[in-house]
């Protein structure tokens, strides 16, 4: 039996990822989110591109506007029309987008069906994310770490 599963908040839990969710978790969002990094500013373009409501875009883009995720600018005030751009806590996003998607091509669609690749500007070279340490540039693999108690662990 199918149980029945609904929204659950994770507002009150002590946890960034939960607290990440909040915003993002909503996989309509991260198909919003996908657009803005590949140039996509205006309502009628996220509509025509996702195929998405109207009513479900407007209340996505409030709330990511809310979160300043987003940032609203008129571009015509007679009609109340806005670009959607991305705010510097908008675009911290791109590696969680950017890994997101390399793990689709990976174990999703495969290898040679990537729907896009990503090209380094200064090389020319197709290239991929990676998470290295910060000290020392080692690159990082789940094994290599383990999880300590933070500043704001309870």
């Amino acid at each position: 039996m199918i149980e029945d599963m609904r929204k659950v908040s994770f507002a009150d839990m002590n946890c960034s990822i939960a607290q990440a969710l909040e915003i993002v978790g909503e996989w309509w969002t991260l198909l919003i989110l996908r657009d803005c990094f590949l140039g996509v500013r205006r309502f009628d373009d996220f509509v025509e591109r996702l195929g998405i409501s109207r009513n479900v875009l407007t209340d996505r883009l409030d709330k990511l506007v809310a979160a300043d995720v987003l940032e609203r600018r008129t571009y015509d005030e007679g009609r109340l029309r806005y670009d959607y751009v991305l705010t510097p806590k908008g675009k911290a996003l791109w590696p969680v987008i950017t890994t997101l998607r390399e793990w689709g091509d990976e174990w999703i669609t495969g290898e040679g069906n990537e729907p896009i690749l990503l090209e380094h500007r200064t090389c020319g070279n197709v290239t991929h994310t990676r998470l290295v340490c910060d000290c020392c540039g080692e690159t990082l693999h789940g094994r290599d770490v383990r999880a300590i108690e933070g500043p704001g662990a309870d």
